[in-house]
């Protein structure tokens, strides 16, 4: 197959959505098919919807030789209206692939309307869907109705070695304190201000985080939790920021952590979580998302609620408190990533789905 797919920017973007990208487009070349991107230029939400009436974006399309169109749905600001007007013009289908949706995260009250009639217009433009989770499968078809031939593949977390259960149980069990670790770009969604304000006031010292992501989304709030807030509280010391590394350094993190923690007010899958577990790392998330499809609370990590400063608190202290419990948590974490199905089988689910249906 000849397949197309539309990003925003490069492919090489750091989060967990243009992993799974990078994923599927790897796996569809390593089996013979041709991939062609689609790169848009990151710009405002507004600006994105004048993408709608370019002539060299609908031109392009049209000319491309293509068997199948993919999209990531974060472009749906920019395809909403022109995939109706490019459907007519082509004979190949277009397909979705949602890690999660814009109108799940938090926005000004009077901005919502506006959010999910462009969202759901889009979702109903398009002939079938890739899904990352089961949440974000129902989140669309609550949305945009259930008619359209769809595929749930689950991201993965094999990118590194995993840890055997003897050196997970090691880690557990040393004598310091308990290493905290935050990867994710540093934004409000994902909830560094819950972790900070949470680790502001439990009762103890012993511990330390490491925060890995970018600072530039999000300048002044990175600034305002990672030096303002923390420093008022007294635990700048104790805090580590790395901003963005490469995958050496983010499997040596992860390596010597005890407990990843990313109370996300929302997530479409949260693929760092499975990352954390094939070290023994049991994850504290949010019940907002899919991340209950990972964690199971008490069992491999805990899940509080967003937001939930108190929630987090007792959980933060229980693994402080406990290394018998951190223990247990830690290799049920690794076992559940044991479990889990491998990247390449999710993206040979995929292909399977795009050469069977379309």
């Amino acid at each position: 197959m000849h397949v197309g797919l539309v990003i925003y920017g490069s492919l090489d973007t750091v989060s967990g959505g243009y992993l799974y990208d990078r994923k599927l487009v790897a796996f569809l070349e390593a089996k013979g098919h041709t991939v062609e991107i689609f790169s848009l230029p990151w710009r405002s939400y507004g600006a994105h919807l004048g993408d709608n009436v370019s002539t060299s974006l609908l031109q392009r399309l049209i000319d491309a030789p293509l068997d199948l169109l993919l999209q990531d749905e974060l472009n749906h600001p920019s395809l909403f209206w022109l995939n109706g007007r490019l459907k007519p013009r082509v004979t190949y289908p277009i397909i979705s692939i949602v890690h999660h949706l814009r109108i799940d995260e938090q926005h000004p009250t009077l901005w919502r309307p506006l959010y999910r009639t462009i969202e759901k217009r889009y979702l109903q433009s398009v002939d079938g869907f890739v899904f990352n989770s089961h949440t974000t499968q129902k989140g669309v078809h609550q949305l945009a109705g259930d008619k359209r031939p769809f595929v749930v593949a689950q991201p993965a977390g094999d990118r590194f070695a995993p840890l055997s259960k003897t050196a997970v149980l090691q880690k557990a069990q040393q004598a310091g304190p308990i290493r905290l670790l935050f990867v994710g770009n540093v934004m409000q969604r994902k909830g560094l201000h819950t972790l900070i304000q949470a680790l502001g006031q439990i009762c103890t010292s012993e511990w330390t985080l490491d925060v890995v992501g970018s600072l530039e989304i999000e300048p002044v709030y990175a600034n305002r939790w990672l030096k303002q807030e923390a420093v008022d509280l007294g635990i700048q010391a104790q805090i580590t920021v790395h901003a963005q590394v490469d995958d050496t350094q983010l499997e040596a993190l992860y390596a010597q952590s005890h407990v990843l923690v990313v109370p996300s007010q929302y997530e479409g899958f949260g693929i760092v979580y499975l990352e954390g577990m094939a070290f023994g790392c049991p994850a504290i998330a949010s019940t907002a998302g899919a991340a209950s499809e990972i964690v199971s609370h008490g069992q491999n990590g805990f899940l509080i609620d967003p937001d939930c400063v108190p929630s987090l608190m007792q959980s933060l202290q229980t693994v402080i408190d406990d290394r018998s419990q951190l223990a247990t948590l830690s290799t049920n974490a690794l076992q559940h990533f044991l479990s889990h199905p491998t990247w390449d089988d999710s993206m040979a689910t995929i292909e399977q789905f795009l050469s069977d249906r379309f």
